[in-house]
């Protein structure tokens, strides 16, 4: 007997993300919502899907998986992935992920003049990416590309890295406006609606209603969404007690105002302490008043042995 109480699945979960974009069924929902993402910059007329697990090279043997991998008509190669916890180098492996696009491209034989078909990589966020040396705070969606760093004009225009802050938007129904905005709402609001709301009764969201609704799912659907589900909650609920055990540490610990200034020795004992539980740096940084990039540097130290 199904036990879920909602009515629609969660696009936050793994099932949930795959179920809705990365089936080729229901492509036509995620050709909408990179056009609604891309507004009207790019217009995706057809996806295909590609295998999402990609193999490095045959001496390191790395494997890349990616949530969601296809091509458009025209050659070009959209990764999308939904990320639901912070991770350390995350820009790191979203650079990584679309260098197998890029090298796929090389074909056999000796004769090629190394031009390439574009590569998007778009990350949905469940979380604050705290990037504000290099994002705009207000903003939500951040398009990131190689440009000259004294004209600030484009350089390279085939490879884009798109990164969308989901938790981040707070619109009520009777702000959405655009069609992204309509994506982002049921992107972030799915799983707690009852009844469908007027703003998504456009035709596109009648088809992702209709796959959405879990009492339509096969006992196999139901049981691997279940389970799908339980990961998402578990994942959750440690995040939500690893911040709130690093609030707690550091009233404890007095915590400081300011960035580096005074009470060094003090932080970095609580640091010790918090690293010793497992705690994530955004956390700590949260604990102990500093910026993650100030926490960083005297986690560093503790790991290197600075600081006993």
């Amino acid at each position: 007997m199904n036990g879920i109480e909602e009515r629609y699945i969660s696009l936050l979960t793994d099932f949930g993300f795959k179920r809705i974009f990365g089936t080729a069924p229901n492509k036509d929902l995620l050709i909408n919502f990179l056009n609604s993402l891309f507004d009207g910059r790019k217009v995706i007329k057809s996806l295909q899907y590609s295998n999402s697990e990609h193999v490095g090279d045959i001496y390191t043997e790395r494997k890349a998986i990616f949530d969601v991998y296809c091509e458009s008509m025209d050659g070009e190669k959209f990764i999308v992935e939904m990320q639901n916890a912070s991770q350390k180098f995350f820009k790191d492996r979203s650079v990584y992920y679309s260098t197998f696009p890029i090298r796929e491209q090389a074909p056999k034989g000796d004769t090629w003049d190394y031009k390439l078909n574009p590569v998007y990589t778009v990350a949905l966020l469940n979380y604050d990416m705290k990037d504000e040396a290099s994002f705009d705070k207000d903003e939500i969606s951040h398009h990131v590309q190689l440009c000259d760093t004294v004209t600030k004009r484009v350089f390279y225009d085939k490879l884009e890295f798109i990164y969308v802050e989901v938790a981040k938007f707070n619109k009520a129904e009777s702000e959405l406006v655009t069609l992204y905005d309509k994506w982002l709402y049921a992107l972030k609001n799915l799983s707690t609606l009852t009844e469908r709301p007027a703003a998504l009764r456009d035709r596109i969201f009648d088809h992702l209603f209709q796959v959405a609704e879990i009492a339509k799912f096969t006992p196999v659907e139901l049981k691997e969404y279940e389970d799908s589900l339980k990961t998402y909650r578990d994942l959750k609920n440690s995040l939500d007690t690893a911040e709130e055990k690093g609030r707690a540490e550091g009233r404890a610990e007095g915590r400081a105002e300011g960035r580096m200034e005074g009470h060094a020795e003090e932080k970095k004992a609580t640091i010790k302490r918090l690293l010793a539980s497992g705690t994530s740096v955004d956390v700590i940084a949260i604990a102990t008043g500093l910026t993650d990039e100030d926490a960083r540097l005297l986690i560093d130290e503790i790991s290197q042995g600075r600081f006993t």
